[in-house]
């Protein structure tokens, strides 16, 4: 009992220690089950942020899509001040008719003091050049268009849920991959903290026959490379324990880190090993029909195929008619002088339909519909795929899980009885009926046993979570 008191006080000190150099004193202090560092993560973690970041992206871009069918005002104005105005050039045959009005009207000619002859004056042979032009002209409105029958935009209002469904399913399985990166960190964690029971159990143990050795030494009942043997495998029991110690710390910032907690913040955990349920039971066949629907993986390539079909859609309405209402309302201000500019307006104002029918492209639509018909193809593909692969995870991770299951028991019976030839092996020595070598090498293969039940019982936990995973179970 005193052993076990001390084994956990002193890594409760290595855990606390490590993170106290460096957290601010009136840091927060996190006391997390797994699943508390799960929905942890599920907030703070980088991928799993963005990827909710897309969703909201996605919501805006199906109201951009909505709004696109609502009608479209926009406002116009303009102001022109002509240094010089623009002239159109005509022949004159203005002259000649208006001379012979003039003079069946006998208009007198004030210069001359005569009637105005009939017959114009000589021309110069050059075209008369006339300004339509004013020199300042101002013109404000606004126009209007609204569609009325658009193929891409219909096809995109049916598509618009199954956009945002993509980005959803996207969130989804950014929040698996982290609830797997956590969960696995987290089993690291308590692993790393009972492989440090286990060496401190080791170590109290090769102590205490140390001493005994180096007293009986002492004595002269022993010889000095007796104790030596003993000597080597302590220092480095106490070696390999100072690195489990420092990776302990490693782990904890490497659980943190998959959370997106700050890996200066301070962190205890409150699962243990013996709360989490390796039992066979778990690698069972699902009984379901529909497993693959199971898989966010399979999920999100269907919703990638409906977009698909309706990209081939959209593509396939380019062949149809687009028609669209449009009217517009417009003041113009023309003058020759700057401060008589707005004395007067003329307004202006249509309303009108437009219709655009598609005759011939070049084939490019053509082309673009066996484009996306073999996008289609490629989609089916990929779901026929995925449903071998995800038949071939499954049994891949149900034989994992099981073998690790195997390896775990085998690896504690073995630990057992290594322990127990570690005994036998003492008292053969302090009866004097066996050697030290006897005691070195089975504290040698108990060291190793550790070790190997350490690594099974990762592997187990770890094979565990990578079938909960390959069923579809982790939501």
């Amino acid at each position: 009992m005193k052993h076990i008191l001390l084994i956990m006080s002193l890594i409760g000190a290595v855990v606390i220690q490590g993170f106290a150099q460096t957290a601010k004193p009136d840091s927060q202090t996190y006391n997390f089950s797994v699943a508390d560092c799960v929905n942890y993560a599920y907030e703070h973690q980088h991928d799993a942020i963005n990827a909710n970041l897309d969703v909201t992206s996605a919501n805006y871009h199906v109201r951009e899509i909505i709004g696109q069918g609502l009608p479209q005002i926009s406002g116009v104005a303009s102001f022109q001040d002509y240094l010089k105005t623009p002239s159109i050039i005509f022949p004159d045959f203005i002259s000649g008719p208006l001379y012979n009005i003039l003079h069946i009207n006998h208009v007198v000619d004030s210069l001359k003091n005569r009637v105005i002859s009939g017959t114009p004056p000589p021309s110069t042979g050059k075209p008369a050049q006339v300004s339509l032009y004013q020199t300042y002209n101002t013109n404000v409105g606004f126009n209007i268009n609204q569609i009325l029958f658009d193929p891409n935009y219909i096809i995109g209002l049916q598509g618009r849920k199954t956009y945002k469904q993509l980005y959803e399913r996207s969130y989804t399985r950014a929040k698996i991959d982290v609830n797997v990166a956590v969960t696995k960190a987290y089993y690291q964690v308590l692993v790393s903290v009972e492989q440090l029971k286990l060496l401190q159990a080791n170590i109290d143990n090769i102590k205490q026959q140390l001493d005994e050795t180096s007293a009986r030494n002492k004595q002269g009942f022993v010889e000095k490379i007796d104790v030596d043997r003993l000597s080597v495998q302590y220092n480095s029991l106490l070696t390999t324990f100072e690195n489990t110690k420092r990776l302990l710390i490693l782990n904890y910032e490497l659980l943190k880190f998959q959370m997106g907690m700050p890996v200066r913040q301070e962190l205890i955990l409150k699962d243990k090993l013996d709360d989490i349920q390796l039992a066979p039971g778990s690698a069972d066949a699902v009984q379901d029909t529909d497993i693959y629907h199971n898989r966010i993986e399979y999920n999100l390539l269907e919703t990638q195929k409906k977009l698909n079909e309706y990209d081939l859609k959209s593509k396939k309405g380019q062949f149809l008619p687009k028609l669209t209402a449009n009217a517009s309302y417009a003041i113009a201000n023309q003058a020759n002088i700057g401060n008589q500019l707005f004395n007067t307006n003329y307004p202006s104002a249509y309303v009108g339909l437009s219709l655009n029918i598609p005759i011939f492209t070049g084939f490019q639509h053509l082309n673009q519909v066996k484009q996306s018909q073999i996008t289609v193809l490629k989609s089916e593909n990929d779901l026929y795929d995925m449903k071998n692969t995800i038949n071939l995870q499954i049994d891949q991770a149900r034989i994992s899980y099981i073998n690790g299951l195997q390896t775990l028991n085998d690896q504690k019976k073995n630990m057992a009885l290594a322990q127990e030839v570690l005994r036998v092996a003492k008292i053969k020595y302090e009866q004097g009926v066996g050697s030290s070598i006897e005691v070195t090498q089975a504290q040698t293969d108990l060291t190793q046993a550790d070790n190997t039940y350490i690594q099974g019982l990762y592997d187990a936990l770890v094979s565990k979570v990578d079938l909960d995973k390959a069923y579809g179970r982790i939501k």
